[in-house]
């Protein structure tokens, strides 16, 4: 299969993939905004307890059986992908090392998830407090309120890193202040819903305080956009993680039948060339290494494939690199 061939095949897998890890990630958020409690969340809340918080919101690893499932099905569809590079390439997901891969990093992903969520809706708490929030209002900053047109409960923190949770209780503050640094802060944000800025400026303008309705719709949609950011940065980086690891253990396995040869394999770096990419991947396109050798940028990290979940996140996070594989039969005879 021709290079450009197979990255075209290997796109198309990312976009198809990505998109439903990430549709299965939003589906597990909405299904534990509605099984939320709010009335023991009131009291748990009331009580400061946030272990009671925890348990009341739902939030667990087996919340996120959905998506796992979901990228279970991008590992295979990897391996799957990865039999056109030579005819004696055949992949099994049932092989022990592949399922131990996939389970350990299954459950590796969903407890930092779900430890991150621990720490965002701690950080909603806190700001609660600071700012002498009701328990009403806290409910709603978590799980969100309820669209009157289709029943459902839309924004709150729930899915949020507890970096962009940071960001929202931020946000809403600086609304609240009123005062023009606060304001100018907030209309700074990348990811605010711009429909809100008019009546913010003019606000600012007329030096009164922002409506408190303006600020409770421009927090959820502030909220609503965080996730969706989320959901596409996470569901693209372990899709990409997914795809490239079924790719190596592809190879591995036809090497483990005999069919191939660890010395014959040679892997080549591909970016994007465009101006998105990482300068450090920029440096590494149509570098070579064999099999099991891992591909080193200028600043030292060392990725056995793009997204190779031990490398640090900056060399990970939303990466649209490929390899090529290249298999030299004749290498053993020359």
């Amino acid at each position: 299969m021709a290079q450009g061939t197979r990255q075209k095949v290997y796109e198309a897998l990312l976009e198809r993939y990505g998109r439903e890890v990430a549709d299965a990630f939003l589906r597990s958020v909405d299904a534990m905004r509605s099984a939320a409690d709010r009335q023991r969340l009131m009291v748990a809340i009331q009580a400061n307890d946030l272990e009671a918080v925890l348990e009341a919101l739902r939030v667990s690893e087996a919340a996120y059986e959905d998506m796992l499932e979901s990228l279970r099905a991008t590992y295979i569809a990897g391996g799957k992908a990865a039999e056109a590079i030579a005819a004696d390439i055949v992949f099994s997901a049932r092989n022990p090392r592949a399922e131990a891969w996939l389970r350990d990093h299954s459950s590796e992903l969903v407890q930092q998830i779900v430890q991150d969520q621990r720490e965002a809706v701690r950080t909603v708490l806190t700001g609660a407090m600071e700012r002498g929030a009701n328990p009403t209002s806290t409910v709603t900053r978590l799980v969100g309120a309820t669209d009157r047109s289709t029943g459902k409960r839309v924004g709150g923190v729930l899915g949020l890193t507890n970096a962009q949770a940071g960001y929202v209780v931020n946000a809403q503050a600086e609304l609240e202040a009123g005062d023009p640094a606060s304001l100018n802060s907030y209309l700074n944000r990348a990811r605010r819903d711009k429909r809100f800025d008019r009546s913010i400026e003019k606000a600012l303008a007329n030096g009164e305080p922002v409506p408190p309705e303006t600020i409770r719709k421009a927090t959820i949609a502030y909220e609503r956009r965080l996730l969706a950011l989320r959901a596409e940065t996470l569901s693209r980086t372990e899709a990409m993680t997914a795809l490239h690891q079924a790719q190596h253990e592809a190879l591995l396995q036809a090497i483990d039948a005999g069919k191939v040869k660890a010395n014959q394999v040679r892997r080549v770096w591909r970016c994007a060339v465009d101006t998105r990419v990482r300068e450090s991947h920029r440096f590494l396109h149509s570098d070579s290494v064999g099999l099991n050798e891992k591909f080193k940028t200028p600043s030292g990290a060392e990725l056995l494939f793009p997204g190779d979940p031990s490398a640090p996140a900056a060399e990970r996070i939303n990466c649209r690199c490929w390899v090529e594989h290249r298999i030299d039969f004749l290498a053993n005879l020359r």
